[in-house]
């Protein structure tokens, strides 16, 4: 009995240091461990850094891992905003296109010119501006669509616009805009308030004429 009690209490006092030896050797692993993430971490910022432009890293040499992230998402919010910027001007160029294939109107007409010549960059001339364009169009007795065109220089006022279409017995749906090349192109969607009287497109056609 005494053998085991003896052996019993070596195994108890043996435990602590096992436990203590145990947590010697995490500390180690934990380090290496620590260690492989930080190389990691590195060579991410470096693959990432790979992307982006030399001219945007004057002090490479010096930039720090914090600096380089910073760059990079600096890089990458330009980005943004010229795909954002690219992406406007598809959508304004579909319109213009679409507007100019239901008119009829040549790029020629509504291309901005200045003193130096056609679309000439230099010279800063003043804009010339383009004689506006009227388009009403009729696709049921209840549904009508006005298109416009004009130069920046000499803008329709949208609500007299809107005006004379209430006054003829229209009312509005929705009404949209687009900028490009020095030309605003408007979009006006409405229906007749009644459509038993409908609406006279040949007179609101004349009365816009008259307005622009």
């Amino acid at each position: 009995m005494k053998l085991v009690a003896a052996c019993t209490s070596m195994e108890v006092k043996a435990k602590p240091a096992r436990t203590s030896a145990r947590g010697g050797t995490a500390v180690p692993v934990e380090k290496e461990l620590e260690r492989e993430r930080r190389q990691r971490m590195k060579a991410l910022c470096e693959k990432l850094a790979s992307c982006i432009p030399k001219e945007y890293f004057p002090h490479s040499d010096t930039m720090t891992q914090l600096g380089n992230l910073d760059v990079a998402a600096s890089y990458i919010k330009k980005l943004k905003e010229r795909v954002d910027e690219l992406q406007q001007k598809k959508t304004s160029a579909e319109a213009i296109s679409t507007l100019l294939g239901v008119s009829g109107i040549s790029m020629h007409t509504i291309t901005a010119t200045t003193s130096s010549g056609a679309g000439s960059p230099e010279g800063g001339g003043k804009i010339e501006a383009s004689p506006p364009v009227v388009e009403v169009r009729q696709s049921d007795d209840a549904s009508m669509e006005v298109r416009l065109i004009c130069s920046t220089e000499r803008p329709i006022k949208l609500h007299e616009v809107i005006t004379i279409l209430e006054e003829e017995g229209a009312v509005i749906i929705n009404a949209n805009h687009y900028v490009a090349a020095h030309v605003i192109f408007y979009t006006i969607h409405s229906r007749a308030f009644s459509t038993r009287i409908g609406i006279d497109v040949s007179r609101i056609s004349e009365r816009l004429g008259a307005l622009v």
